[in-house]
């Protein structure tokens, strides 16, 4: 049975994030985007935790489900218990802040795991995703100490602040980062930022399993990117899903679910502050400054990985997993309708679609032309399609700044209104 996975998210405890991540809300917002098993977020958060105890039983498949008495009927969607750590310390003469996401199997485990950080002295109360003195080696051997079947992914690996190849803060390979741990990290999360393809350029990264995953800070934001996994249903799902990353098993990993990486925030080179985007061939010529202000430019992930790639564009390991780049259900709607996409137009568009449909996901991957033809609009169909073919108008993310991603030019827009009005 295909599995779509997203296991990198946040509770209403984080900063910056949704006071709507419940995980009610979460389960709810799951299943209208086609998302089958969601990380429960920050669950070193002591609020977040008793929700987590409260409200979640283990389900018969080895991952955790809301109680039924929580919602008017059964929900299908699994959690399985993950937060992201924030290890901010000095290695090597230099401040490394490395975010780092976590999985259990159990519980007692996560109950352990919280007992060594506070005995430490970690604050757990400040935030969702919590900020520890302890090195992401040290991290890591906490949590192989507690069980072997713990998973320990680096998050977003290459955005520039908070990452293991982050530009600001990051190290030049997972050993250098890791040490004698590196032997225990099989897999790392991409981000939105770069895609499979990017990462296929080191041959360092060919035994490690590349996941995609949302980080997201609000609902809508659930399933912006994703793991598409082939498991059996009768057997237990979080050993399935642990040792399809650790032997990154081709046959059960099918694929990724990619934010375009142009749209993410450190895709190129920048100063956002003078509003300057830069190609690393630019920022080269430039010898890093900006020509606006001189000040350094924030190096973006492309850059970052140019400067690590042992391959050219294009090239990938034999053993790759592919990917699938989509956008977003909400911003296709409001580009077809030349509106937001919180507005009410759109909403109710994308309302009328879920009922539809089925899922986001079912949506935006399987139903054919012929069948959404019959569900909304020709100008939705058509920006489905284009992005299923990647034809696409990109403007790339840099410092701290979104990306564009457009699907139809702005006469083909002032087209549609036009024929609205006839």
């Amino acid at each position: 049975m295909h599995y779509i996975a997203d296991l990198h998210i946040h509770s209403k405890y984080s900063r910056a994030c949704s006071p709507r991540l419940e995980l009610e809300n979460i389960a709810f917002w799951c299943a209208r985007k086609g998302i089958n098993i969601v990380s429960t977020g920050d669950f070193t958060h002591p609020a977040w935790f008793s929700d987590i105890k409260n409200k979640l039983e283990l389900s018969d498949n080895g991952l955790y489900k809301l109680k039924n008495s929580l919602t008017m009927t059964a929900s299908p969607v699994k959690f399985i218990l993950g937060t992201e750590i924030s290890s901010i310390y000095k290695q090597g003469d230099k401040v490394r802040r490395i975010h780092t996401c976590i999985y259990f199997s159990k519980i007692k485990d996560v109950e352990k795991f919280i007992t060594c950080l506070e005995k430490k002295g970690c604050n757990l109360k400040a935030d969702g995703r919590p900020i520890v003195g302890l090195s992401v080696k040290e991290l890591a051997k906490i949590c192989f100490d507690i069980s072997d079947q713990v998973l320990v992914i680096p998050a977003h690996a290459w955005t520039p602040w908070f990452s293991v190849f982050g530009s600001k803060s990051g190290f030049n390979s997972l050993e250098e980062c890791f040490e004698e741990m590196t032997p225990y990290i099989y897999s790392i999360e991409t981000g939105l930022s770069s895609d499979p393809a990017m990462n296929w350029r080191l041959s360092q990264l060919d035994k490690i399993t590349l996941v995609s995953n949302s980080d997201a800070h609000s609902l809508e934001n659930l399933g912006r990117e994703a793991n598409v996994f082939d498991l059996a249903n009768s057997m237990d799902l979080y050993s399935q899903i642990t040792r399809i990353l650790r032997e990154k098993d081709r046959e059960n990993f099918l694929y990724t679910i990619e934010f375009f990486p142009e749209e993410g925030k450190y895709h190129f080179d920048g100063h956002a502050l003078c509003k300057t985007r830069l190609s690393p061939a630019e920022t080269k010529k430039n010898k890093g400054l900006c020509p606006a202000c001189k000040k350094p430019l924030t190096i973006g992930v492309l850059n970052r990985v140019e400067e690590l790639a042992n391959r050219k564009e294009g090239e990938k390991p034999q053993n790759a997993i592919t990917y699938k780049s989509l956008v977003p259900l909400a911003e296709i709607i409001a580009e077809a309708l030349d509106q937001g996409k919180n507005t009410n137009g759109v909403v109710r568009e994308y309302d009328n679609l879920i009922a539809k449909g089925g899922s986001e996901f079912e949506i935006l991957l399987n139903l054919d032309y012929k069948e959404l033809a019959k569900i909304t609009l020709p100008e939705i169909v058509e920006g489905i399609k284009r992005v299923r073919e990647g034809k696409l108008i990109v403007e790339p993310g840099y410092d701290g700044v979104y990306g564009t991603v457009s699907i139809f030019s702005d006469k083909e827009r002032k087209g549609f209104e036009q024929k609205k009005l006839l």
